[in-house]
């Protein structure tokens, strides 16, 4: 069984793989970061499911990056608004973070090392793809061969990334078999009491649990704004 650190912001889809890697695999610890986000309470979640899961958990603060990514709707003291509306509209490019995985990643993979690690597992899927470029099957292969060759002759660490072919509608029917409790997840981008409901990331959420046929948790400042998000979607595909 395969040591396995998990990247965790405390929503759906690294929590799913949370439980999926402590039911097939070893869970080393949960791996969480501070990089100025707008929605830090985000890791006030990932705290929690690593006390349900009895796992260590670490946040690694990058806040520092934070004067550098401003071009990013997500950085707190950003002058762009987190956007409404599905991922699918160009208006969602403002919460692209540059360079976030990649730089997330890195950072795992050393901490992998020095815990002796044989694995760092990550929660990218297929909703992803259209808008974040590093949550793309050729960004996973790339750097899986990137850290090959950072590694080579010192550790043989895996990049594991099971959900990188499937949505978030199957990620969340996964979830419900392995017992996740979606109840303690975050995924709002606008970090307020409760999930906005409005935000890419909520309409996203709604969606996949409509789409998984499963109840939603989750209480939302607007809980029926996704159905109008996503019906403008269509009708701009039509």
């Amino acid at each position: 069984m395969k040591n396995t650190l998990v990247l965790c912001s405390g929503g759906i889809d690294s929590v799913t793989l949370a439980y999926k890697v402590a039911a097939e695999r070893k869970l080393g610890r949960l791996v969480s970061f501070d990089y100025g986000q707008r929605h830090r309470r985000e890791i006030e979640h990932a705290a929690r499911i690593a006390d349900r899961l009895g796992a260590r958990h670490d946040v690694v603060d990058i806040k520092a990056l934070a004067g550098f990514l401003t071009s990013s709707a997500l950085i707190g003291g950003s002058e762009t608004a987190v956007p409404d509306g599905h991922y699918a509209e160009a208006n969602m490019k403002a919460t692209v973070v540059p360079n976030r995985n990649a730089i997330m990643l890195s950072i795992a993979f050393g901490i992998a090392a020095g815990a002796k690690a044989d694995a760092v597992g990550i929660a990218v899927h297929s909703g992803d793809h259209f808008i974040y470029p590093d949550c793309r099957p050729a960004f996973v292969d790339a750097f899986r061969a990137m850290q090959a060759c950072a590694l080579e002759g010192m550790w043989e660490i895996e990049l594991y990334a099971p959900f990188v072919g499937i949505d978030k509608a199957g990620i969340v029917r996964e979830g419900v078999r392995l017992g996740v409790p979606y109840d303690l997840t975050w995924s709002c981008y606008k970090g307020g009491e409760r999930h906005c409901g409005r935000c890419a990331t909520c309409v996203e959420r709604r969606e996949a649990f409509h789409l998984a046929g499963m109840p939603d948790p989750t209480a939302y400042e607007d809980p029926d704004y996704w159905k109008a998000a996503i019906g403008k979607r269509m009708a701009e595909r039509d």
